[in-house]
């Protein structure tokens, strides 16, 4: 979706490149990302809110996936721009619509943007009802 030329001016990462350390409140608790990640692989993925049908059956895909994950020593994170205590209720509505019984990675909270903008991660098009940009599944 969306004009190639525009997408291929927007900054960003590319697979395999080092994320810069941040510091972040998530569903499990306060993380700094790199110690969070350890030596592992990382995969971190973005969602435009929670609670949405394609966020909610991505996310609990993702949480029936972890077990092969975490064979190939691969951490998953995922971001939403919704507050902790959002992230909370969506992963009980996740376990009860997905079929999940164990949700066993973060959701971090950035409900000002500043992680998305960092990376690259919003969509120019999409705004939400305050006018405020959406993070593009990514």
């Amino acid at each position: 979706r969306g004009n190639p030329t525009r997408l291929s001016k927007m900054p960003g990462m590319n697979l395999g490149d080092i994320v810069p350390d941040f510091e972040a409140e998530t569903s499990m608790g306060p993380i700094k990302f790199h110690e969070w990640m350890g030596d592992s692989w990382a995969v971190m993925f973005s969602h435009p809110n929670d609670y949405t049908p394609v966020c909610t059956t991505e996310l609990g895909s993702v949480a029936k996936l972890q077990p092969e994950f975490k064979k190939r020593g691969v951490k998953t994170i995922a971001l939403s721009c919704n507050d902790t205590s959002s992230h909370q209720g969506w992963i009980e509505d996740i376990k009860a619509t997905q079929g999940v019984t164990e949700f066993d990675y973060p959701i971090i909270a950035d409900e000002k943007r500043d992680l998305a903008v960092k990376f690259g991660m919003v969509d120019p098009d999409e705004k939400d009802a305050a006018g405020m940009p959406l993070t593009c599944r990514a």
